[in-house]
């Protein structure tokens, strides 16, 4: 009788533990996905010469809302702000949930969420900064590679969150996967750096900052050998969970369509604005799925590690009992 008064109330305190954790989750990925439109929303600010439509910060033109100044431009960097703004309450909110709750929570999860409001207070900080000094190319690459690094911070919360079955089968996988996500984590900084400086414009006029320009498209390389080995390996293993076979194929798609966007960018000499755009965005979610697979990875490969270790461990008071 008393087995079956235990069971449900364990349930209970399961579920219990398991809200704040499925909460945050969720806050964690809308985050995510409103950072990477943020990205994308910064990327359209810089192509159409939008970065100092509001020449004033934090307000804009003085005003929470320039309405009597307010055309495309002084829209997309006043949306870009605001949107910055609310993803800066959400990782507030976040910390503070993480703290409320950290007795039921993992206890890296109030520390890493407190490590994401410091980026994102930081890159407040050089927002403020790009505008106050009239769009210094360092300032404005350092903007975009701390965005990225908050991108990242979240997609590590969110799927180390995410529930998962380890297979077992990742073998050296963790690894590649890892190499790949910096490799394109500094390519995309390369990328911030072309497009900061306008090395690609300079270059076509007066041959001037080429040098920058062809480090970015030679800077290409490594991470796509990393990308197609990662890829080849996945089809290779066998019994590899679905989610990293799926997300090792959308990486290898990601990595096509970026190569193309990249060619069609520099072909057209960044005359298509959306083409630009587009690039930049898929070059996040490229970083962003290398992200979540290596993660996946290493969970996978941890919890097998603690599955053997745990066996070996019985098996092993099992034959001492017999002994004895």
């Amino acid at each position: 009788m008393s087995q079956f008064v235990v069971e449900p109330q364990n349930q209970v305190a399961t579920t219990q533990q398991q809200l704040p954790k499925d909460r945050i989750r969720k806050l964690v990925w809308k985050m995510a996905i409103a950072t990477l439109i943020l990205m994308a929303i910064g990327s359209a600010t810089r192509v159409m010469n939008a970065g100092l439509a509001c020449p004033d910060w934090p307000l804009c033109y003085g005003e929470l809302v320039p309405t009597k100044q307010m055309n495309l431009q002084v829209f997309l960097e006043w949306f870009h702000r605001l949107d910055a703004s609310l993803i800066g309450f959400s990782a507030i909110f976040l910390v503070g949930t993480s703290w409320w709750n950290r007795r039921s929570l993992p206890k890296w999860l109030p520390w890493a969420s407190t490590f994401a409001l410091f980026l994102i207070v930081f890159q407040g900080i050089l927002g403020g900064l790009t505008v106050t000094q009239l769009l210094r190319f360092d300032i404005v690459t350092a903007h975009l590679g701390t965005a990225l690094f908050f991108f990242t911070t979240l997609l590590v919360i969110g799927t180390a969150l995410t529930p998962y079955n380890a297979t077992g089968t990742v073998a050296k996988l963790p690894v590649i996967s890892l190499v790949a996500s910096v490799l394109v984590y500094f390519q995309s900084l390369l990328g911030a750096l072309v497009g900061s400086r306008w090395a690609l414009h300079q270059c076509f006029t007066g041959y001037q900052l080429c040098n920058v320009m062809y480090t970015h498209i030679f800077g290409l390389l490594p991470p796509t050998v990393a990308i197609l080995s990662l890829v080849f390996v996945s089809w290779r293993t066998p019994a590899l969970h679905p989610a990293l076979r799926k997300l090792a194929n959308y990486a290898g798609g990601l990595l096509i369509l970026q190569i193309i966007l990249g060619f069609a960018t520099y072909r057209l000499h960044l005359q298509v604005e959306l083409l630009t755009v587009t690039h930049q965005l898929i070059g996040a979610s490229l970083l962003g799925t290398l992200v979540v697979f290596t993660v996946l990875c290493v969970r996978d490969w941890m919890d097998t590690r603690s599955i053997s270790g745990y066996n070996q461990g019985l098996n092993s008071s099992v034959t001492s009992e017999q002994t004895t």
